[in-house]
Order: C-alpha cells, then structure tokens, then sequence
C-alpha cells in the first residue's frame, strides 16, 4: 500500500480523483474524490470511502445498496496526486444498476491470467521446496510437457461427457500446465497471442 503523506492533497483542495478499477478484469468501473480521512478509512476497513461532494461528507460506497468495492491495492501516480485503486467489486457499481459508470459490461476475467503468469515466473524464479508449480520447473522440460500431454487427454475424455463440473476443473489444468510450459520454454503468452492476432489479420 501507499504511504499517505506522499500524496499531494493540495492541488485539488484537499481531494484528490481515485480511479476504480476492477483488479481481476483491470476494467475502469467508477471515478471518485478521497480526502486524506476517506483514504484512511479505505485502508483500514478494505472498503472503498469516498468523500462525497454532493453530500459533504464521506461516503462508503455500496453503504445503501450493499454493493462495495473491496480493496486489493492502491497506487499512486507519478504527479502524486491521483490513484489508481483496485478492488473487487460486490455487485453493480453504477448507481444505474450498471456494471461501470460508463454502462460497460465487466463480466471478464481473463486480466487474472496475467496475475497467475506473475506468480508461475515467480516460481521459477524464487523456487521453495512446498510449491507444486516449483517442484515441475525442477523436474525440467520434458516432465512440464508430459503434464500438458496428459491434461490435454484428459479434457478430451471430459469432452465427451456431460459434466461441467469435470470438464471445468480439467480445462483448468491444461491451463494451467500450459502457462507453466510456456514460462519453462522461456516464451511469453503475449507471443503467442502477437501470432493469433498477425493470423487474424491475413
């Protein structure tokens, strides 16, 4: 998190815009003002406080409606006197019954693939002896592609059958092991993606 006192209140006579975004998503949701005493608030109850200028007093989103923007991170930009907050959203932001105040649908997750990369290059990177994702990138290249093999079998089983459930956790696997693949070849998914979109292209 941030540390207050390097935030620039001033500028803004003491408020200073907060953009929420979804963290998962990373979809822009709403625009807010914070003071100093609505930030801290949101720091230490993990649910977004704004300082409302209509009503002249601070205001916790989602205190009617129960729809609150639960805090994941706060950053700072490099004026230092605007922030970029993530959170995760409990139910429509807008007052409009809307998922953003822009009316846009915020259904996606496939932002969190990026975190998930984070943590597998992590891994890799820092390995400990309790992580399973660590002990594959021991194990080397050959074990990490035999693990995609055998997910990518059992998904096809799965196919044939009528079980979300089953289906779902499989298709999670093969992700998964896939992302882990990727990383131990030392390749990127934005490669692989630069290629699906040069081939959409022709």
């Amino acid at each position: 998190m941030i540390d207050i006192k390097t935030i620039d209140f001033k500028k803004g006579d003491g408020l200073v815009p907060a953009i929420i975004q979804d963290a998962f998503s990373l979809k822009v949701l709403m625009l807010g003002y914070m003071n100093e005493e609505a930030l801290e608030k949101t720091m230490t109850e993990k649910k977004v406080t704004f300082w409302s200028r209509t009503k002249n007093r601070l205001w916790t989103k989602g205190e009617a409606s129960g729809n609150f923007l639960h805090l994941i991170d706060i950053k700072l930009d490099c004026d230092q006197d605007a922030l970029l907050i993530s959170v995760k959203p409990q139910g429509a932001v807008c007052h409009t019954g809307a998922d953003t105040c822009w009316d846009e649908s915020n259904t996606s997750k496939t932002a969190f693939i990026d975190q998930l990369r984070a943590v597998i290059k992590d891994r890799k990177n820092n390995p400990s002896d309790t992580s399973y994702t660590a002990s594959l990138f021991k194990k080397g290249i050959n074990k990490v592609a035999q693990k995609v093999g055998e997910e990518a079998v059992e998904i096809v089983i799965e196919a044939k059958d009528d079980n979300k459930e089953l289906f779902m956790g499989e298709a999670a696997d093969l992700l998964f092991h896939y992302l882990v693949l990727l990383e131990a070849k030392g390749y990127e998914l934005d490669e692989v993606v630069d290629e699906l979109i040069e081939r959409h292209q022709k």
